[in-house]
C-alpha cells in the first residue's frame, strides 16, 4: 500500500484479509490520508479480527458491558491502573479527551469497575478544578505539558496518553518532570503506555485467534 492507493483498493484489501482464515487479527493504521474515509475503512473489519477495538460493532459491546474485542490503549490504561493495586471502585476519575480511540473507551471501562468518571475536553471550563479532585488522571488530549504540577492531587495515579513533538523529541500531555513527586504514580511518555498498547495488541490478537476456532 501506497499513499496513491485509492479508498477502494484499501477496502478490497480488507475485504480479502477478513476472508483470510490464516489472518486473526486486523487493524488499520491511523490516520488515513484525508481522500479515504476512516469510518468506511473501519468498518468494513470483521468486529472478530478488530484488534483495534475499533468498529462500532466491538464500541457497543463495550457499552453493553459485554465485550468483545475492547480497545487497545484504552486496555493498556486500565491494566497500568490496575497494576498500582489499587481500588477503582468509588474512585474519581478524571479522562481529559474524547476521542473513541482513547477517551470515551477509557471512560466506559472505568464505569464498568465503578469509577465515577469525569470527561473532560477542548471545550471544558477551569480544566483544573475537576484534575485536581482526581484520584485517577488520565490525559489524552494531544498537548504538550498540558497538566502541570498545580493540576494534580497529591498522591493521585497520573497515566499519560499524549504523544507530542517538540522540538525533535517526544512529550507527553503531562509535565512529567515537576508531577513525578507529587503523583502517587506515573507513567512516561515514552516508555508508558505506548509499550502496554502493544502488548495489549497482541493479547486481542490471541483472542481473535481463540474466537475463529469457535466459529
Amino acid at each position: 500500500m501506497t499513499a496513491e492507493t485509492s479508498e477502494e483498493v484499501l477496502l478490497q484489501k480488507v475485504r480479502e484479509f477478513n476472508q483470510d482464515p490464516r489472518i486473526h487479527g486486523l487493524l488499520v493504521q491511523l490516520p488515513l490520508p484525508k481522500y479515504i474515509s476512516e469510518h468506511k475503512v473501519i468498518e468494513q473489519i470483521n468486529p472478530k479480527k478488530d484488534v483495534d477495538g475499533f468498529t462500532p460493532v466491538n464500541l457497543g459491546y463495550l457499552v453493553s458491558e459485554n465485550t468483545i474485542l475492547a480497545p487497545a490503549t484504552a486496555r493498556a490504561v486500565l491494566y497500568l491502573i490496575e497494576s498500582t493495586g489499587i481500588k477503582i471502585e468509588g474512585k474519581n476519575a478524571v479522562v481529559i479527551g474524547r476521542s473513541k480511540i482513547v477517551g470515551k473507551p477509557t471512560a466506559m471501562m472505568l464505569l464498568e469497575r465503578n469509577a465515577t468518571v469525569t470527561i473532560c475536553h477542548s471545550k471544558t471550563k477551569n480544566l483544573a478544578e475537576h484534575t485536581k479532585k482526581a484520584d485517577i488522571l488520565i490525559a489524552a488530549v494531544g498537548k504538550p505539558k498540558l497538566i502541570t504540577k498545580n493540576m494534580v492531587k497529591e498522591g493521585a495515579v497520573v497515566i499519560d496518553v499524549g504523544i507530542n513533538r517538540v522540538n525533535g523529541k517526544i512529550s507527553g500531555d503531562i509535565d512529567f518532570e515537576n508531577i513525578r513527586e507529587t503523583a502517587g504514580y506515573i507513567t512516561p511518555v515514552p516508555g508508558g503506555v505506548g509499550p502496554m498498547t502493544i502488548a495489549m495488541l497482541m493479547e486481542n490478537t490471541l483472542k481473535a485467534m481463540e474466537l475463529a476456532k469457535k466459529i
